[in-house]
């Protein structure tokens, strides 16, 4: 822990300071864990509603282990899964799905246009663009939704099932999936109901879904996503030696697919260090990658020196208006790198 005790004192303040009521968080460079500590009351077995880190840990593996076993391209288009998609949506790719540069609106709610959890495709499918595809990343959970959808298809098993399959249970990930029980940390009140929400998916448009969605709807514990985030620094392998993804693969995720953007550059689900709004902070590698939950949750890697970072926490509990996670993330992740980077260069 003494490694990057700077950023152990900078989470405390953090939970003094009122960014967060609980956080659960590890640090290490490869396969070594360095600083794993929960602060709050949560456990390393307390489970974090990861919000949007569930496209990575879902569809995003999930369409990963399609790529590698010859089940999908990233050229095939929505057409090819819906062949009576509207005409403006029917060359859409996988790809821009997966970069959010499909041109789907960034969100809007499921329920203002069906009360029918089975007419999601087709409800995102029929309703207008925010730009022509291809034109610009737009951070989209109706495309991650679409892409769910997609892959459901492909695999002919729901969501749920095919992550458990093909990503929790290889990955060791025991306590982590849709539809939790145990020692969950609780989220927003409920606007709706006025009752603190805990064990029930964050997300409106998941929580319509029936808490399985390519959007939202898994939760972690500290220790799953050590082990999913150790897995990504260490090029795909796991502490058994095996590659849970091959080298090719992890490679084709983190190139820039957004090199034009003025906003974010995306790869293939992750988002990618060195736009000025980027999360991963100022000093950690250009090659760096990861992604974050609105709840509060984060994972961040660079592959250059080995680090990574998980930070989970219920920033939004008892309300989302708490942005202060925003700014300390960055500064969570430019403590953590500068520590790496000493390190090393005592280990020399």
């Amino acid at each position: 822990m003494d490694a990057f005790r700077q950023t152990d004192s900078l989470l405390q303040q953090g939970l003094e300071q009122g960014a967060y009521p609980s956080a659960a968080v590890a640090v290490g460079i490869g396969p070594r864990v360095y600083l794993k500590k929960c602060y709050g009351g949560c456990t390393e077995h307390t489970l974090f509603d990861i919000a949007s880190l569930s496209k990575i840990l879902g569809p995003t593996m999930i369409a990963f282990r399609f790529l590698e076993d010859g089940l999908l391209r990233l050229y095939d288009t929505v057409g090819d899964f819906f062949p009576d998609a509207p005409e403006d949506k029917k060359a859409i790719t996988i790809l821009q799905l997966m970069s959010h540069t499909g041109g789907f609106p960034a969100h809007f709610f499921l329920s203002d246009h069906t009360s029918d959890p089975a007419e999601a495709a087709w409800v995102i499918l029929e309703h207008p663009l925010a730009l022509a595809p291809g034109t610009a990343p737009v951070y989209s959970c109706m495309g991650y939704i679409l892409l769910g959808r997609i892959l459901e298809k492909i695999g002919g098993a729901p969501l749920d099932a095919l992550a458990e399959r093909l990503v929790f249970h290889p990955l060791g990930m025991a306590h982590t999936g849709y539809h939790p029980d145990g020692d969950i940390a609780p989220t927003e009140l409920d606007p709706a109901t006025g009752r603190l929400l805990q064990g029930i998916v964050h997300d409106e448009n998941a929580r319509f879904l029936g808490g399985i969605s390519g959007n939202a709807g898994v939760f972690s514990d500290l220790n799953d996503m050590i082990r999913f985030t150790k897995m990504l620094a260490c090029d795909g392998r796991q502490d058994n030696g095996s590659h849970y993804l091959s080298p090719a693969m992890l490679n084709a995720a983190r190139i820039n697919r957004t090199p034009d953007s003025r906003g974010e550059f995306r790869g293939l689900g992750f988002n990618l260090a060195g736009s000025p709004r980027c999360f991963l902070g100022d000093l950690i590698s250009p090659r760096a990658y990861g992604h974050t939950g609105f709840t509060g949750t984060s994972i961040a890697v660079d592959p250059e020196t080995g680090l990574w970072v998980v930070l989970l926490t219920n920033r939004v509990c008892p309300t989302r208006a708490n942005t202060q996670l925003v700014r300390m993330r960055s500064l969570i992740h430019n403590t953590a790198a500068a520590e790496a980077s000493r390190l090393a260069a005592h280990n020399q």
